[in-house]
């Protein structure tokens, strides 16, 4: 299938009780160049202006951070980038249970097969415990994967506001609904509990339909990746495979590791200023 080229814009931002007199921010909004997405242009603004220093983190995202020291009251943050997507992700060769317990893949994915900040370790909890062993009991790691996705579905339904940005897995799951973000983090607590590597991707989702010309709110997005010979990407939200629609941004253990932006500052309570995502798809 082929990819789409898509221009996107994402706005976001703060404002505060008082004016802050210093912020420190990073910005996680631009297009992988990678797996067969192609990043065409990408531009950052930032008022109050700041100069913007460009990195590549620990994960592979990249990183646009900038601070500021004149006093502000508002923080806005204005993303604009192009980018062809991939038509989807190449089919991994497979792997076996016994490869997943050797020490080369238990090494090289150890940080994906470990517990952190909101992926917990579902053997540990007894709703969910009886679910891994169901898991570890498929003939392979890629019939568990599809098992798992099922579960997930089974329990969560979709509901903005029912979570907040904090909520992890074990909780999104005890509420049994919730957003993108907490769908994958739970999806990834039961795949890492059974042994599977498995990672969180953050992104964009643009319609599921091509709409060439025609500007769409869209959102961010999140995903999830394992490793099954080779990295596969699965939309648990959406119980589907991740194909041209999907913009990848960044990748790391949870939401933790790839928030759109975050920051510190010296001022008043802050209140976020809402996230508005609009893409259009060009033609190529």
């Amino acid at each position: 299938m082929p990819g789409r080229r898509l221009r996107i814009q994402h706005r976001t931002g703060y404002r505060y009780a008082s004016p802050v007199v210093s912020s420190f921010n990073e910005v996680r909004m631009t297009p992988l160049d990678d797996d067969g997405q192609v990043l065409i242009a990408h531009e950052l603004r930032v008022e109050p202006r700041a100069a913007v220093l460009v990195y590549t983190d620990y994960w592979g995202a990249r990183v646009e951070s900038f601070d500021t020291h004149e006093p502000h009251d508002v923080l806005e943050v204005i993303a604009t980038s192009t980018v062809d997507t991939a038509g989807g992700y190449h089919r991994a060769t497979g792997t076996t249970w016994e490869e997943l317990a050797g020490e080369k893949i238990l090494d090289r994915w150890c940080e994906y097969l470990v517990t952190s900040s909101y992926v917990d370790d579902a053997r540990e909890d007894d709703h969910r415990a009886g679910l891994v062993d169901q898991l570890r009991g498929c003939p392979t790691p890629a019939d568990a994967v599809h098992l798992c996705n099922e579960m997930v579905r089974d329990r969560m339904s979709y509901a903005a506001g029912a979570t907040t940005v904090s909520t992890t897995a074990s909780e999104a799951w005890e509420a049994g609904s919730g957003v993108c973000q907490d769908f994958t983090h739970a999806m990834l607590s039961l795949l890492r509990s059974t042994g599977i590597p498995a990672r969180y991707v953050s992104g964009y989702l643009h319609t599921e339909e091509e709409v060439l010309g025609e500007t769409v709110r869209g959102e961010s997005h999140a995903w999830v990746e394992v490793w099954n010979g080779g990295w596969e990407g699965l939309d648990p939200t959406n119980d589907r495979t991740v194909g041209a629609a999907h913009v990848l941004v960044a990748r790391g253990r949870d939401y933790a590791d790839v928030p759109p932006l975050k920051g510190i500052y010296a001022g008043g309570a802050s209140q976020g200023l809402g996230v508005e995502v609009e893409i259009t798809q060009l033609r190529r």
